[in-house]
Protein backbone atom coordinates (compact mmCIF):
# COMPACT_ATOMS: atom_id res chain seq x y z
CA UNK A 1 0.00 0.00 0.00
CA UNK A 2 1.12 3.65 -0.90
CA UNK A 3 1.95 4.83 2.76
CA UNK A 4 1.44 8.54 1.27
CA UNK A 5 -2.44 7.63 0.78
CA UNK A 6 -2.47 4.99 4.67
CA UNK A 7 -4.70 5.86 6.84
CA UNK A 8 -3.31 5.63 10.13
CA UNK A 9 -5.21 5.26 13.49
CA UNK A 10 -2.88 6.20 15.93
CA UNK A 11 -2.71 4.73 19.97
CA UNK A 12 -4.03 7.61 21.64
CA UNK A 13 -7.58 7.78 22.52
CA UNK A 14 -9.75 9.51 19.81
CA UNK A 15 -6.79 10.37 18.01
CA UNK A 16 -6.64 10.05 14.07
CA UNK A 17 -3.65 10.99 12.37
CA UNK A 18 -3.57 11.82 8.31
CA UNK A 19 -0.96 10.60 5.83
CA UNK A 20 1.07 12.93 4.08
CA UNK A 21 -1.69 13.99 1.72
CA UNK A 22 -4.29 14.95 4.47
CA UNK A 23 -1.54 16.63 6.85
CA UNK A 24 -3.19 17.09 10.26
CA UNK A 25 -4.64 15.31 12.87
CA UNK A 26 -8.61 14.52 14.52
CA UNK A 27 -9.66 14.08 18.03
CA UNK A 28 -13.19 12.99 18.28
CA UNK A 29 -12.94 11.02 21.93
CA UNK A 30 -15.31 8.12 20.74
CA UNK A 31 -12.18 5.42 21.97
CA UNK A 32 -12.06 7.20 25.51
CA UNK A 33 -13.92 6.39 28.96
CA UNK A 34 -16.44 8.19 30.20
CA UNK A 35 -15.48 10.10 33.10
CA UNK A 36 -12.13 9.51 32.90
CA UNK A 37 -8.99 11.67 31.13
CA UNK A 38 -8.41 10.51 27.25
CA UNK A 39 -4.80 9.26 26.91
CA UNK A 40 -2.60 11.42 25.33
CA UNK A 41 -4.10 14.89 27.16
CA UNK A 42 -2.78 16.89 30.32
CA UNK A 43 -5.17 19.09 32.28
CA UNK A 44 -3.26 22.12 33.89
CA UNK A 45 -4.36 25.51 35.42
CA UNK A 46 -3.03 29.39 35.16
CA UNK A 47 -3.97 30.73 38.25
CA UNK A 48 -4.18 28.95 41.72
CA UNK A 49 -7.66 27.64 43.16
CA UNK A 50 -10.01 24.65 42.36
CA UNK A 51 -10.83 23.82 39.25
CA UNK A 52 -9.88 22.60 35.99
CA UNK A 53 -11.28 19.15 35.87
CA UNK A 54 -11.52 17.65 32.73
CA UNK A 55 -13.33 14.46 31.63
CA UNK A 56 -14.99 12.43 28.50
CA UNK A 57 -18.51 13.06 28.96
CA UNK A 58 -21.93 11.80 26.71
CA UNK A 59 -23.14 14.24 24.73
CA UNK A 60 -25.60 12.90 21.84
CA UNK A 61 -26.21 16.21 20.60
CA UNK A 62 -22.32 16.78 19.35
CA UNK A 63 -21.70 16.57 15.92
CA UNK A 64 -19.07 14.49 15.76
CA UNK A 65 -20.29 11.63 18.00
CA UNK A 66 -21.81 10.98 21.29
CA UNK A 67 -18.15 11.09 23.24
CA UNK A 68 -16.69 15.26 23.90
CA UNK A 69 -14.58 16.15 26.25
CA UNK A 70 -15.54 18.64 28.83
CA UNK A 71 -14.16 20.69 32.02
CA UNK A 72 -16.95 19.70 34.64
CA UNK A 73 -16.19 22.06 37.94
CA UNK A 74 -18.06 25.05 38.64
CA UNK A 75 -15.69 25.75 41.41
CA UNK A 76 -13.28 27.92 39.94
CA UNK A 77 -12.27 31.15 41.22
CA UNK A 78 -12.37 34.29 38.69
CA UNK A 79 -9.13 34.66 37.56
CA UNK A 80 -8.38 30.72 37.11
CA UNK A 81 -8.10 30.00 33.50
CA UNK A 82 -8.67 25.46 32.75
CA UNK A 83 -6.49 24.17 30.23
CA UNK A 84 -6.23 20.67 29.16
CA UNK A 85 -3.44 20.29 26.38
CA UNK A 86 -2.38 17.27 24.01
CA UNK A 87 0.76 15.94 24.88
CA UNK A 88 1.68 15.46 21.24
CA UNK A 89 3.99 16.72 18.69
CA UNK A 90 4.56 20.83 18.95
CA UNK A 91 3.56 22.91 16.13
CA UNK A 92 4.34 26.80 15.84
CA UNK A 93 1.95 27.39 12.25
CA UNK A 94 -1.26 25.86 12.80
CA UNK A 95 -4.67 25.95 11.55
CA UNK A 96 -6.99 24.69 13.88
CA UNK A 97 -10.80 24.27 14.35
CA UNK A 98 -12.95 22.52 16.89
CA UNK A 99 -16.92 22.40 17.84
CA UNK A 100 -17.35 23.69 21.56
CA UNK A 101 -20.90 24.53 23.73
CA UNK A 102 -20.88 26.13 26.64
CA UNK A 103 -23.16 24.60 29.35
CA UNK A 104 -23.03 26.71 32.04
CA UNK A 105 -21.28 29.03 34.19
CA UNK A 106 -21.98 32.08 36.62
CA UNK A 107 -19.06 33.94 36.79
CA UNK A 108 -17.99 32.94 33.03
CA UNK A 109 -19.36 30.69 30.43
CA UNK A 110 -17.62 29.28 27.37
CA UNK A 111 -14.17 28.68 26.45
CA UNK A 112 -12.07 28.18 22.84
CA UNK A 113 -8.37 26.97 21.71
CA UNK A 114 -4.64 27.42 23.41
CA UNK A 115 -1.78 26.74 20.66
CA UNK A 116 1.76 27.51 21.25
CA UNK A 117 1.48 26.59 24.51
CA UNK A 118 4.52 26.54 26.18
CA UNK A 119 3.79 26.10 29.91
CA UNK A 120 0.45 26.88 31.60
CA UNK A 121 1.77 30.62 31.72
CA UNK A 122 2.43 30.83 28.74
CA UNK A 123 0.53 30.46 25.28
CA UNK A 124 -1.96 31.96 22.72
CA UNK A 125 -5.88 31.86 23.36
CA UNK A 126 -9.15 32.46 21.52
CA UNK A 127 -12.29 31.97 23.31
CA UNK A 128 -15.90 33.10 23.01
CA UNK A 129 -17.47 33.89 25.95
CA UNK A 130 -21.75 34.40 25.43
CA UNK A 131 -22.14 35.85 29.20
CA UNK A 132 -20.06 38.97 27.83
CA UNK A 133 -21.51 38.72 24.47
CA UNK A 134 -17.73 38.68 22.98
CA UNK A 135 -15.24 37.33 20.77
CA UNK A 136 -11.82 37.56 21.78
CA UNK A 137 -7.91 36.60 21.04
CA UNK A 138 -5.14 36.73 23.96
CA UNK A 139 -1.77 35.99 24.90
CA UNK A 140 -1.15 34.54 28.19
CA UNK A 141 3.09 36.10 29.38
CA UNK A 142 4.33 34.98 32.33
CA UNK A 143 0.29 34.21 33.52
CA UNK A 144 -0.75 37.66 32.75
CA UNK A 145 -3.42 37.56 30.13
CA UNK A 146 -3.27 40.52 27.43
CA UNK A 147 -5.99 41.07 25.02
CA UNK A 148 -4.86 41.30 21.42
CA UNK A 149 -8.30 41.66 19.45
CA UNK A 150 -11.89 41.69 20.15
CA UNK A 151 -15.62 41.28 18.50
CA UNK A 152 -19.01 41.74 19.56
CA UNK A 153 -21.16 38.65 19.21
CA UNK A 154 -24.78 37.02 20.01
CA UNK A 155 -24.95 34.16 19.91
CA UNK A 156 -25.95 31.92 22.93
CA UNK A 157 -24.83 29.29 25.40
CA UNK A 158 -26.20 25.62 25.11
CA UNK A 159 -25.67 25.23 21.52
CA UNK A 160 -22.82 24.06 19.45
CA UNK A 161 -20.62 26.63 17.48
CA UNK A 162 -17.36 26.12 15.52
CA UNK A 163 -13.72 27.84 16.35
CA UNK A 164 -11.13 28.37 13.95
CA UNK A 165 -7.83 29.69 13.90
CA UNK A 166 -4.88 30.24 11.41
CA UNK A 167 -1.54 31.41 13.29
CA UNK A 168 1.13 31.79 10.50
CA UNK A 169 4.37 33.48 11.56
CA UNK A 170 3.23 36.93 13.87
CA UNK A 171 -0.48 37.00 11.66
CA UNK A 172 -3.35 34.99 13.35
CA UNK A 173 -7.11 34.92 12.32
CA UNK A 174 -9.64 33.51 14.02
CA UNK A 175 -13.32 32.33 12.47
CA UNK A 176 -15.99 31.79 14.37
CA UNK A 177 -19.27 29.98 12.92
CA UNK A 178 -17.06 30.22 9.51
CA UNK A 179 -16.96 33.52 9.74
CA UNK A 180 -13.36 35.74 10.30
CA UNK A 181 -14.27 37.92 13.03
CA UNK A 182 -10.71 38.60 14.58
CA UNK A 183 -7.30 39.30 13.02
CA UNK A 184 -4.10 40.04 15.11
CA UNK A 185 -0.37 40.57 14.73
CA UNK A 186 2.01 39.12 17.74
CA UNK A 187 5.48 37.29 17.66
CA UNK A 188 5.87 37.09 21.28
CA UNK A 189 5.55 33.92 21.38
CA UNK A 190 7.75 32.43 18.27
CA UNK A 191 8.37 28.81 19.29
CA UNK A 192 6.38 26.06 18.63
CA UNK A 193 4.28 24.66 21.58
CA UNK A 194 1.20 22.45 22.01
CA UNK A 195 -2.55 22.66 21.21
CA UNK A 196 -5.64 22.32 23.44
CA UNK A 197 -8.78 23.79 25.29
CA UNK A 198 -9.76 26.43 27.65
CA UNK A 199 -12.64 27.63 30.19
CA UNK A 200 -11.99 30.69 32.87
CA UNK A 201 -13.77 30.30 36.38
CA UNK A 202 -16.79 28.30 37.00
CA UNK A 203 -17.09 27.80 33.09
CA UNK A 204 -18.34 24.71 32.26
CA UNK A 205 -17.77 23.54 28.52
CA UNK A 206 -17.34 20.86 25.99
CA UNK A 207 -15.31 20.22 23.12
CA UNK A 208 -15.35 17.87 19.91
CA UNK A 209 -13.94 17.38 16.49
CA UNK A 210 -10.58 19.27 16.96
CA UNK A 211 -8.35 19.08 13.94
CA UNK A 212 -4.88 20.18 13.51
CA UNK A 213 -3.22 20.91 11.01
CA UNK A 214 -0.23 23.02 9.29
CA UNK A 215 -1.32 26.51 8.04
CA UNK A 216 -0.45 26.91 4.52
Amino acid sequence: MNCKSMLVVAGLAGVTLFAADVPGRKWNFEDATPGSLPAGWVSAKTGEGPGSVWQVQLDASSPHGAKTLAQTSSAGPSPLFNLCVTDGPKSANVDLSVSFKAIKGEIDTGGGLVWRYQDAQNYYVARLNPLEDNFRLYKVIAGKRKQLANANTDLPAGQWHTLRVVHRGDQIQCHLNGKLLLEGKDSEISQPGRIGFWTKADAVTAFDGLTAGEAK
